[in-house]
Order: C-alpha cells, then structure tokens, then sequence
C-alpha cells in the first residue's frame, strides 16, 4: 500500500546501526571500490549518496515506475528531464498553459539551444496533428495547471504520442503520486517538485523524475554533468516529509473541497477552479482519473485586482507567499509573483487574471481557515 511504501520503500536494510531513521550521511565522497563506470563512482554529485538512493527506491515505489531520481529542485528535474530527452534541432509539443518556470526555460532558454517547441490546447486533441514536425520528440503536459487547475485530456496525450513515437512527460506536483500515478496510465516520465507536497513542510527545495530504468540512467547522467543533485541534508528532510505524504494530501483534499464550495458560494466571489466542484469543465475527468482533488484551489473577486489585494491584507491564518503543498495555508497573485515573467498578453491568452488569486491549502483547522476567510471577504 502506498502508505506503507511510503515510510518503509527504499530503507537500508539491515538498519543502520540499528537506526530506526536512516542518518544524514553528510560525506562528499566514498572509498574507491574499483568502479570502472565514472557515473558509479561514489560521490555525492553523481547521484548516489545513501540519503539519495534511499529516495530514488521511495519514489519509483510511490509512483509505480522502475526507478526514479532525485534532483536540487523541481526545475532541475524538468531542465534534466528535457535535455535528454531533446536535443538541438529537436521539437517538443506542449499543453498551453505552464507552470511560470517550464514556461519560461522552453520560451527564454530553449531557443539558444535551438530546442523549439509549440504549445497546443490540451483539451482539444484533434488539433495537435497539425502541430506535428518531423522533428517532433516529446509531449510534455501537467497533471493540474498551475494556476487555474485545468485537466488535461491525459489518455489521449498518451494515445497521440504513442501513434506518432514521442516521449511523453508529465509534471504531476499539484496531484503528487497520492492522487495520481501517471506511469499507470502511460507517461513515460513522471516530474515531481519535491518542494511541494512530497515534502510537505515549505522548508526545502528539491524535484524528482520517475520512469523506466533506461530513462532515469540516461537523465542521471545528465544531470551528473550538469551537477543538479540533491545535498544530503534536504535528502533527509524529504524522506521524513514523504513518510506522511499520504495522509497530509487526504487531510487537504478534503479541507480544499469544503473551502472550495465555501468560496464558490460567496457573493464576493466570481469564479473559482477546483476540479472537485461539478462546475468545474473537467469535473467528469478528475473524477475518473483521480483519486482526490488536489489541495490547491484558485478564484477571481468580482472586485479585480483592488478586491484581490484587499483581501490578502486583511487574512490572519494564510501566508501570501509563492510555493505550495506545505502544512502552511500559502495565498498568492499568480500575476505578481509565479507568473509574472509572463507578458499581461501571455498571461490574458491562457485566462490567468491579473485579480486571480491562487490558494493553497495547508494542514489548520478547515473552519478556521472557511472563518478567516469569511472575515477577509466581509
């Protein structure tokens, strides 16, 4: 059960020591054993510091893949991801709507490497033939968009990609592997920002990338070269986040729900995005796919960007703050902050508001956080 897999998967056995804990093993590097490979020398840039190898069994048991990686930050699991899977002259097809960071290495990085791309609408799959290039490699979407929560039309991403042989990359932060397990249903890589739910409690950077082992060897040794490896010390930390993984994202799930239906019910409010509402246009879909909602929820004041902020101000339990999936209620205008590096055209073609605020759910009370809110909106 992911449950158990979550505390136990990965764990030296026999113990260290007897530790019930597996200890920070805070060393750069390990006696020669004779390795004759350089990527299985053991150092702590090549990826296989024990607190590592620890996580990459966890992981690749939580998701359902044959082996998975851990990376610095989620961007480095994207950017590792991608450049070996793509190469110059090389062409990605990609859901329209990104996360601010993915946006902007494909639009402001990319083109340098002459890696080009073109970002189609997920939700319209009879239109992504003619996106098509004979140098067309991948299909990269995510699980939940950030921030307007939008559900991919995933099957059929999978089914495109495995008629026209493209690789297909999926970042599944907003739903972490408790909600959905991409690899169950076809993706071949599976991106997780280990920032987030997986750890859990806003106090580490890290990403993660789950797939088959000949993948995961080939990004490995990528990022080997490009030295985006996870210090020991946050690789501590995230194995102790992830052994409660399961039950926080239920708690959320559940807390985000009622306070979806709470905001979508307020006279202050004019629309909110939570795929759990039978409002929400792929409300059928997440129902199918999904096994919660997710804990992340966003919505637009019918007063624009003046109501937006005056509500920020006057909330007592939320922090306005970027990030996410923490035990910390976090607020956020997408606009001013995560995805601010996009022009206000870009930001108005994909519908994300200048007013939208973006809401993530932490670990409090869900009544206190229905009544702070219900104060803020008075």
């Amino acid at each position: 059960m992911l449950e158990t897999s979550a505390i136990h998967a990965g764990e030296p056995r026999p113990r260290v020591d007897g530790a019930v804990i597996t200890p920070i093993f805070q060393s750069s590097t390990y006696d020669y054993t004779g390795q004759t490979d350089y990527h299985d020398v053991r150092y702590i840039r090549l990826n296989n510091n024990p607190n590592q190898l620890v996580l990459n069994q966890k992981i690749a048991a939580l998701e359902g893949t044959e082996a998975a990686l851990v990376a610095a930050s989620g961007m480095a699991a994207i950017a590792g991801t991608l450049l070996s899977v793509l190469s110059s002259g090389d062409h990605l097809l990609a859901q329209d709507c990104l996360y601010g960071g993915t946006h902007g290495l494909l639009t402001k990085d990319f083109p340098s490497f002459n890696i080009a791309h073109t970002f189609v609408d997920p939700q319209n799959p009879a239109s992504w033939k003619r996106h098509l290039r004979p140098n067309t490699k991948a299909f990269y979407a995510e699980t939940l968009t950030n921030p307007l929560l939008e559900l991919a039309d995933l099957k059929a991403i999978v089914r495109f990609a495995k008629e026209h042989r493209l690789v297909t990359i999926i970042d599944n932060t907003f739903a972490s592997p408790v909600n959905f397990r991409p690899a169950s249903i076809g993706f071949d890589l599976v991106i997780e920002s280990g920032t987030k739910y997986l750890n859990g409690h806003n106090d580490i950077v890290a990403g993660a990338v789950a797939g088959s082992g000949e993948w995961i060897t080939k990004i490995k040794h990528r990022l080997d070269h490009l030295g985006g490896t996870l210090d020991p010390h946050a690789a501590f930390l995230l194995n102790r986040g992830i052994k409660t993984l399961p039950i926080r994202v239920r708690y959320q799930n559940e807390s985000a729900l009622k306070i979806a239906r709470f905001l979508s019910q307020h006279r202050a409010i004019g629309k909110v995005n939570y795929p759990g509402l039978e409002s929400h246009p792929q409300h059928e879909r997440a129902r199918e796919l999904l096994a919660g909602f997710g804990g992340m929820i966003s919505f637009e004041l019918k007063g624009g960007v003046d109501a937006a902020e005056k509500m920020q101000e006057r909330v007592r339990i939320p922090s306005i703050a970027v990030s996410l999936g923490g035990a910390e209620t976090l607020m956020v205008r997408p606009a001013a902050a995560v995805h601010s590096n996009l022009s206000p055209e870009e930001r108005a073609k994909t519908g994300i508001a200048d007013g939208l605020i973006r809401l993530s759910v932490g670990l409090e009370g869900t009544d206190d956080l229905i009544a702070d809110f219900e104060q803020a909106l008075a």
